[in-house]
């Protein structure tokens, strides 16, 4: 695992574009560095969410802490979910601070970005990295928002939550199910996110947004009776079906959300965009629901990929986590 500290990248608001990228040039060549050679090479990349000013100084004073998670290894089509971070990041200092719905001020809440964590290109000690990362923080008693990276990640993440909380309950936001038991050759792939939760971590999920799988994966539900709730079959004016995923959840929540659940219109910005997905709003009622009937341990926003010559996705990502942090604390 990479432990960022001794060359520190910092974005503030105050940067123009192109230096944001030559900044970031620096920061991809120090990280191709660790692909290549396993090294105790120290890195910091500190863009704080939101920029300088919402930062948190003292993290024994922040209500939520967001930890960056710069991981891709055997992505399936796409790529560049591994520099996601960087670009959720940088996106979120353009936000207004105001919640158009509740007509807070979410800077206010006490949100403290982490340095990043770069993990090992080996899927297994990756996960075990994370795991270890995350479990540390989730020990404080905060709210932990993880931004990957591949969805791989939250193997790790949701490992560390269920070692605090074991009678946790995962909300998955997807187009694919990732219940594959190996992808690519190993356990720990981003297709097998769901499997090691319902194999190796027994915990009870609910899947919203599905509309990709394999043969193998839906043999697997159907053996084991579970209950997706499919794209197809959630209705654009009817919000219903949001209290049947509440009702399927324990009263404590982890919840993952790959942004490929976003109908590609809302969200291109993805390594394997599909079609029919949810739109933004259905989104953010979902979590509002969540928020008010569950308590809400932890999330990630993965899996976002930046396209050239245009904001959208890594700015709906950003705005995504506002939700979060205004209907979950």
């Amino acid at each position: 695992m990479l432990h960022l500290s001794s060359f520190d990248v910092r974005l503030s608001t105050t940067h123009s574009s192109r230096f944001a990228r030559l900044e970031f040039g620096a920061f991809r060549e120090a990280v191709k560095c660790r692909l290549i050679v396993e090294s105790s090479i120290n890195i910091k990349p500190l863009i704080p969410f939101g920029g300088d000013d919402v930062q948190t100084r003292h993290i024994e004073e922040a209500r939520v802490l967001i930890l960056p998670i710069y991981y891709e290894v055997a992505p399936s089509y796409g790529e560049g979910s591994g520099e996601g971070p960087f670009h959720f990041l940088t996106a979120s200092h353009e936000l207004e601070t105001i919640d158009e719905e509740t007509l807070s001020d979410w800077s206010s809440l006490g949100l403290h970005t982490l340095p990043a964590l770069i993990p090992s290109t080996d899927p297994e000690k990756a996960i075990s990295e994370i795991r270890q990362a995350a479990k540390t923080h989730l020990d404080t008693g905060k709210f932990l928002l993880s931004i990957g990276g591949d969805h791989a990640v939250s193997i790790g993440l949701i490992m560390a939550a269920a070692q605090i909380h074991p009678d946790i309950g995962v909300l998955q936001i997807d187009a694919h199910m990732d219940l594959r038991d190996t992808w690519h050759g190993s356990r720990y792939n981003h297709g097998c996110v769901m499997r090691r939760v319902a194999d190796d971590m027994r915990l009870p999920f609910v899947q919203v947004g599905i509309r990709s799988f394999s043969p193998e994966e839906a043999a697997y539900v159907k053996s084991k009776g579970l209950k997706p709730f499919y794209a197809h079959n959630i209705h654009p004016q009817d919000d219903s079906w949001m209290d049947d995923v509440i009702n399927n959840l324990p009263e404590k929540i982890y919840l993952t959300i790959d942004v490929d659940g976003l109908d590609p219109s809302v969200m291109p910005g993805t390594g394997t965009p599909v079609p029919g997905g949810l739109d933004y709003r259905q989104l953010v009622s979902l979590i509002k629901k969540i928020g008010a009937s569950k308590k809400v341990i932890a999330s990630d926003i993965n899996e976002l990929a930046k396209i050239e010559g245009t904001q959208v996705s890594e700015f709906t990502a950003a705005k995504i986590a506002v939700k979060l942090f205004v209907h979950c604390l």
